[in-house]
């Protein structure tokens, strides 16, 4: 999908380590989704922590990373940042915080049947095109007080990846 062709060719342009969330799935939710049942939070969470997990390894070792996730929600993005801990209280751990990520999250936008065009050629994922109409309606856009930038894709691919770059090289809507 787009997300995983933005992420893997930013990551090579940047020098920086890849990975798509969807080969993180477990198998259970391959299954579930290849079935057309959508994910719900129960399903989504450990594999969210697991991502968690991930990042944290590669921060502590300094290695600048992006990864391909659809997160959703608000709920699933303050896991991304902070892991299990932010489930209760549904928000990250601040910045300075031990445990809390400095992430920028990139919301790519656009209409869904843009998206919808694009999931038709996909093959061979296991991510129906049924399961769509699914994934609009549990999206919680980002907003402030969240990091992130709003991306259309409705843009050319060049075009994607240079507003991506130019704000993560500018330091755009990144917390201090």
């Amino acid at each position: 999908m787009i997300r995983t062709t933005v992420g893997s060719r930013l990551a090579e342009k940047l020098g920086w380590k890849f990975y798509d969330a969807d080969d993180y799935h477990p198998l259970e939710n391959k299954k579930k989704m290849e079935k057309g049942i959508p994910l719900n939070d129960e399903d989504r969470i450990p594999w969210l922590c697991a991502l968690h997990d991930i990042l944290r390894r590669e921060d502590t070792s300094r290695q600048d990373t992006i990864l391909a996730c659809s997160a959703l929600k608000k709920m699933y993005r303050s896991v991304l940042i902070g892991g299990a801990s932010a489930i209760e209280s549904n928000q990250p751990e601040q910045p300075g915080e031990n445990s809390a990520l400095k992430i920028l999250f990139v919301h790519l936008d656009g209409p869904k049947d843009i998206i919808a065009a694009r999931l038709e050629k996909r093959r061979g994922h296991f991510m129906p095109l049924e399961l769509l109409q699914s994934q609009f309606d549990t999206l919680e856009p980002p907003s402030a007080p969240e990091n992130f930038i709003t991306v259309s894709l409705e843009k050319p691919l060049p075009e994607i990846l240079l507003q991506i770059e130019t704000a993560i090289l500018q330091g755009e809507a990144l917390p201090e």
